[in-house]
């Protein structure tokens, strides 16, 4: 009895054992294939994501920009380089000035540095920059970007576009020239980049974008007194030893010469639009410079709220004109300037001219506008209509544009 009693125990024992091992198991193996479901369908999840991730990278690196035009996406700055960085030049030179101090007047000579960059025309190699870079400066010299070194003279030059043509005594190979396209075509927000030697750093490159078309800009010297019309203004980094290099598009074609950066700002340049120089090229090249700039004769500012409050007129916008220039072609059309002098908010006006809104149906914003507009679609010589607010009154005049005389 004892050891049949036993027996049941052990048997038991053994039983509830066997239970409890293959509950484990069972609980092990249900989790174990949870946990396997559950990573598999991460797994899956993960695979699918990759796949659409793949599908989105492919459709966007088949996209070339927007329709019309380059976005940053569709811009690709290496090829660009690898494909332009040959054309781009350095331009040095020496030039002197004479300083009066308090050992007398003493003759100071300061090492010119700029860009430039290659293009062809009638089969000929010339080298383009800004007239800034080389006025008066001698012994230019142009180093290619494999470091050979050629004198240079210039054959051509117009301060009032800030453009520059240069002859440069080497070898046929050492030339790869840039396609120059029309900037006519360009957007604010289309990617741009610029090629150039800032402080002497050679061959470096930004990246940007067309900030706004149609400026206006002011040098202290050399554009005897007038503004540089229809440039650029782009985002894209440049410092001094910028000037003359290429602003190019999308498609690594010529839009623009890097001119001009407002000093202490961060962003702010400006080129030479590319249209300017084709129209301008054959003549620098032939005669050495170029007159078909027109001249309107006047002075003006732009109009603001507060000029029209202070002359009581109905207008808002457009260029009031504070001296219409004796003998000019405004004066000679019965264009009247301005006869009192006040202040408005702290600068001094000359009020009681004529304001232009109008030149051909085109509508005058402000003095951007205006020059723009004459640099553009104008040349000496040609007859136009502007349109003017006198006395609160609109009226028509027609003048016949001249020639701007010669930089001092």
């Amino acid at each position: 009895m004892i050891a049949r009693k036993g027996t049941r125990i052990t048997f038991a024992v053994l039983l509830l054992f066997v239970v409890l091992l293959g509950s484990i198991v069972l609980y092990y193996n249900l989790a174990l294939g949870a946990q396997n479901a559950s990573i598999g369908d991460l797994e899956s999840a993960i695979a699918e994501l990759r796949e659409k991730n793949r599908q989105l990278e492919k459709e966007l690196s088949s996209r070339e920009g927007l329709q019309g035009g380059a976005s940053i996406q569709g811009l690709d700055p290496v090829q660009i380089y690898r494909n332009s960085n040959r054309s781009v030049v350095t331009i040095e030179g020496a030039k002197t000035t004479i300083v009066d101090t308090i050992f007398g007047r003493q003759r100071i000579v300061a090492n010119i540095v700029g860009s430039g960059f290659v293009v062809q025309y009638s089969s000929t190699y010339y080298t383009v920059t800004n007239f800034h870079v080389l006025d008066g400066v001698t012994n230019v010299t142009v180093t290619f970007w494999n470091g050979d070194v050629y004198r240079a003279r210039v054959v051509g030059s117009d301060a009032y576009s800030d453009i520059a043509v240069v002859s440069v005594e080497a070898p046929t190979e050492e030339f790869y020239p840039l396609e120059l396209t029309s900037s006519s075509s360009l957007r604010v927000g289309d990617a741009v980049v610029a090629i150039g030697n800032p402080f002497g750093l050679s061959g470096s490159i930004t990246l940007g974008i067309v900030s706004q078309l149609g400026r206006t800009i002011e040098y202290e010297s050399g554009a005897g007194g007038f503004a540089i019309a229809d440039v650029i203004q782009f985002s894209a980094p440049i410092n001094p030893g910028n000037s003359g290099g290429p602003l190019l598009d999308s498609d690594g074609a010529v839009v623009g010469i890097t001119t001009a950066v407002v000093s202490g700002s961060q962003g702010v340049g400006f080129a030479i639009p590319s249209d300017t120089l084709l129209r301008e090229l054959p003549l620098l090249i032939k005669t050495g410079g170029y007159n078909m700039h027109p001249f309107l004769g006047i002075q003006g500012v732009d109009m603001s709220y507060r000029i029209s409050q202070a002359i009581g007129s109905n207008v808002s916008y457009g260029v009031l004109v504070e001296r219409s220039i004796p003998g000019g072609p405004a004066s000679k059309a019965g264009m009247k300037g301005g006869q009192q002098r006040v202040e408005i908010q702290g600068q001094q006006y000359v009020l009681g001219g004529d304001i232009i809104v109008s030149i051909d149906g085109t509508r005058i914003v402000n003095n951007d506008a205006l020059s723009t507009y004459l640099e553009r679609n104008t040349l000496p010589g040609q007859t136009i209509e502007i349109g003017i607010v006198r006395s609160r009154s609109f009226m028509l005049v027609e003048l016949v544009l001249a020639a701007r005389s010669s930089p001092v």
